[in-house]
């Protein structure tokens, strides 16, 4: 273009040149969640406190510890469950997994890493949620029944669900436990309606209790609270209570299997859920606290909670019916002084870190870390708050472990 078009033209070429800075700068924005991906923790003082995820250890006391995950598809946050399991068994006698996954479908699970049939990849596919079906869960459940293969009598691990948005995997072990106590109840084929489920479940609980400790029926029981769960949850699920009580229940399943677990004379559980739910001050509203809120009411300090976050994630999402990448940088001080050091991944326990640590104002005053669900939204790009929550790490969790650079899960296809 010569200068003569130019000259003659000078308001369009100026409108041009202002809506090209202005694609540039909304590239910068989108891409890093703002003008920049914020400031960093004291790299020295992080190098100095931060210890590799093998060293992850809890007090004494601890009956819970939870994992959160900063997000659903970043195949860090799989692997994370596994390599803190893993410590958890050997240093710290743990021998229950409990997953944000379906009750019935996690005993699925539970069977196969005792022996049963199938593969890792139908067990994790058992599990509900398509953010499971990964290689990372497959490898998990594969670890546990290799353990369990060569385990002292008492001492295999077990896996458990505490979520309740689903019901098959469920009614079909709590009709199994009829026909083994010997209650005759309907075939799984004669429910025709939603009132046939819910007729059985009141009969099954009252047919259960008359047993009166004279069978072992707290399986049987836990079961019914859970597809009761489930139906409640139903009527609940697109309204603004939903959530919580979901958190609700699913707080009390935890504290069902760590009960269950204690008669077997174990005294801690391991649990994974993400970062929201196991969070230890969150709440969806007025009496509507985060499981992890509920726990730690309950528990006190015998419940301790490990959050997780990235600096940059390239996450794997639902995206218009399909699951695509998109990248995210949390803003969090922490993650970023972990990327500046070279940690890809690392542990960080709060209890470690001296008040009078340079590193302390970012555990003990509000900073901004990532929090991605399993949904994407365009206002994600355009509004980086979506993804982020700024919360004091000190009130939510004892302890983090930072990504500095997380990676998409590859969801398999159904088996």
């Amino acid at each position: 273009m010569n200068d003569k078009n130019m000259k003659k033209h000078p308001l369009r070429w100026a409108l041009l040149a202002v809506v090209a800075l202005s694609i540039a700068v909304g590239c910068v924005f989108s891409r890093y969640g703002g003008f920049g991906t914020g400031p960093s923790a004291n790299a020295d003082e992080f190098a100095r406190y931060a210890a590799p995820v093998s060293e992850v250890a809890v007090p004494a006391g601890t009956r819970v510890v939870a994992l959160g995950e900063a997000t659903h598809g970043n195949r860090e946050f799989q692997e994370l469950k596994l390599d803190v399991f893993k410590a958890l068994v050997e240093k710290e006698g743990v021998r229950a997994f409990a997953l944000e996954g379906d009750c019935g479908g996690c005993e699925t699970a539970n069977r196969y890493i005792h022996g049963g049939e199938g593969t890792a990849e139908e067990a994790a596919e058992a599990l509900i949620f398509t953010i499971y079906r990964t290689d990372q869960m497959a490898e998990l459940l594969s670890w546990m029944r290799e353990y369990n293969e060569t385990a002292a009598p008492g001492q295999d691990l077990r896996f458990y669900g505490f979520d309740m948005q689903s019901y098959e995997y469920s009614l079909g072990y709590l009709l199994e436990e009829a026909q083994r106590l010997g209650i005759d109840v309907p075939s799984n084929q004669q429910f025709e309606t939603e009132e046939d489920r819910i007729a059985l479940y009141s009969e099954m609980r009252k047919e259960l209790e008359a047993f009166d400790g004279s069978a072992d029926t707290g399986w049987a029981l836990h079961l019914v609270d859970v597809l009761e769960q489930n139906y409640e949850l139903g009527k609940l699920i697109d309204s603004p209570d939903g959530a919580g009580t979901r958190d609700r229940f699913m707080a009390q399943n935890v504290l069902w299997i760590l009960g269950w677990e204690e008669q077997r004379g174990n005294s801690r559980i391991f649990i994974s859920a993400h970062n929201g739910h196991v969070e230890q001050a969150g709440s969806y509203g007025p009496d509507a606290k985060v499981m992890g809120s509920i726990l730690a009411d309950e528990l006190g300090d015998a419940y301790y909670a490990i959050g997780t976050d990235f600096f940059e994630s390239e996450v794997n999402l639902p995206d218009r019916g399909n699951r695509m990448t998109h990248t995210f940088f949390s803003y969090d001080p922490l993650a970023k002084a972990a990327a500046t050091n070279g940690l890809e991944m690392c542990w960080l326990d709060f209890a470690q870190v001296p008040a009078d640590s340079p590193l302390r104002a970012c555990i003990d005053e509000p900073i901004m870390m990532g929090s991605v669900g399993d949904a994407f939204s365009p206002l994600m790009y355009v509004l980086p708050q979506t993804y982020r929550v700024k919360r004091e790490p000190i009130s939510i969790y004892d302890s983090m472990i930072l990504v500095a650079h997380a990676h998409p899960t590859q969801i398999k296809a159904k088996q």
